[in-house]
């Protein structure tokens, strides 16, 4: 049977195990301190990180668990996967069916009276995000004025501790969907005068939910050809190495802190190495197609048992994508002392709550147009980020396979 963890340690990551277990180790106690007896609300936690970081902080004794996530059918599985494993959980667990921007959050935040510990994971995080105007305004939305609104109440009753996660893509972003995550940036580490605020900048999680590998799978479970392009690396951790990457940096991280894990360039894959070694282990023989409808006819031939799996791999030209990543800019300043795997970049003067504010306001009043354009959202951006270089081709990954 084939082991999904054992494909990632093996081929992916190329780790037999997690590379934070010994900096959680080291800070065991005062991971303990921080989470034993404590109430977590974690928003976005159905999902392949915000699960993760659940499974992270359980062994650690929470006293009070409230999950809330838009996907109603994950946030079933999650319960399930949880009761069924016989990991602790607190006397108080309340998975909650909604949307952190809705008025009954409120209600239930508010009867809540507070948290110590609030985690977001809610985020649109794909670049094809951004391929057109209505799907843009919906990740601008979701990215930042939503986040915008629960900070805001969360200066009601504020949590000890509020962790938001971010994403590497926020480094020299060039997509508007990096983009609106380092203004997210900006905005949550402008509220660290009334609570403590840190945030995490991290890899591909492998095989995460909607990822290109995770696509793989659901591709061979209907026998439909692979498709990935050639020229795009990334980092990669683990589904419980992004988990771990929050529960550190969301609960040792200091005021401002940005966490990222300590990657090589060497350590970077391609997709279409995934792709072909993840064909392998299946016992196939990799077939290269030069198109997606050539693969698409190929692949009828799998259901008469053919053991060739066609592929098309291309040269990416699609707006935003990125040929490699990046943890931090020149002008950060970093801490590669405290952790063995994971580096810091180091806590600056909070954000002007005011000048990322306005921003703010700037893309609810773009929002109200009758009609909007593209190029009007890249050039808010640039006036907020002057080094924003916004790779624009006219095509989206929608169009692929």
């Amino acid at each position: 049977m084939f082991n999904l963890d054992k494909f990632i340690g093996e081929y992916v990551t190329k780790r037999e195990k997690s590379m934070f277990l010994d900096d959680i180790k080291n800070n065991e106690q005062d991971l303990i301190d921080r989470i034993e007896g404590q109430r977590f609300l974690v928003i976005g936690g159905a999902g392949s990180i915000g699960s993760s970081f659940i499974r992270a902080i359980l062994p650690f004794k929470p006293a009070s668990l409230v999950v809330v996530d838009i996907n109603e059918n994950a946030l079933a599985e999650l319960t399930r996967r949880l009761r069924s494993s016989g990991c602790y959980m607190p006397p108080e667990y309340i998975p909650y069916p909604m949307d952190y921007s809705s008025k009954v959050f409120k209600k239930m935040f508010l009867s809540h009276k507070g948290f110590d510990v609030v985690a977001n994971f809610s985020a649109h995080k794909h670049v094809r995000s951004e391929k057109d105007i209505y799907s843009i305004e919906a990740l601008i939305t979701n990215n930042l004025l939503h986040a915008a609104n629960l900070l805001e109440l969360l200066e009601r009753y504020s949590p000890r501790h509020y962790f938001c996660v971010s994403t590497d893509k926020a480094a020299n972003p060039v997509n508007i969907m990096g983009a609106s995550r380092r203004i997210m940036e900006d905005l949550i580490l402008s509220y660290s005068d009334e609570f403590m605020v840190s945030t995490a900048r991290f890899a591909n999680v492998a095989f995460s939910n909607g990822s290109l590998p995770d696509g793989f799978m659901h591709r061979l479970s209907f026998l439909q050809p692979l498709s990935a392009p050639l020229d795009v690396k990334r980092y990669f951790v683990s589904p419980e190495e992004s988990g771990q990457i929050c529960m550190m940096a969301g609960l040792l991280g200091l005021n401002r802190e940005i966490y990222f894990p300590k990657l090589e360039e060497s350590q970077m894959m391609s997709f279409d190495e995934i792709a072909e070694k993840l064909l392998q282990e299946q016992g196939y023989k990799v077939l290269k197609c030069r198109s997606d409808e050539e693969a698409i006819a190929a692949a009828a031939a799998l259901k008469a048992g053919s053991k060739e799996y066609p592929v098309h791999f291309f040269t990416s030209d699609t707006s935003g994508e990125k040929p490699y990543e990046e943890f931090y800019t020149d002008d950060e300043k970093i801490n590669m002392d405290s952790y063995k795997a994971l580096g810091i970049i180091k806590s600056k003067p909070a954000p002007n709550r005011e000048k990322v504010r306005e921003i703010c306001r700037g893309f609810e009043e773009l929002f109200d147009k009758p009609e909007m354009k593209k190029e009007e959202v890249v050039e808010l951006i640039g006036d907020y980020l002057p080094n924003f270089k916004h790779i624009e081709t006219g095509k989206s990954l929608d169009a692929k396979m």
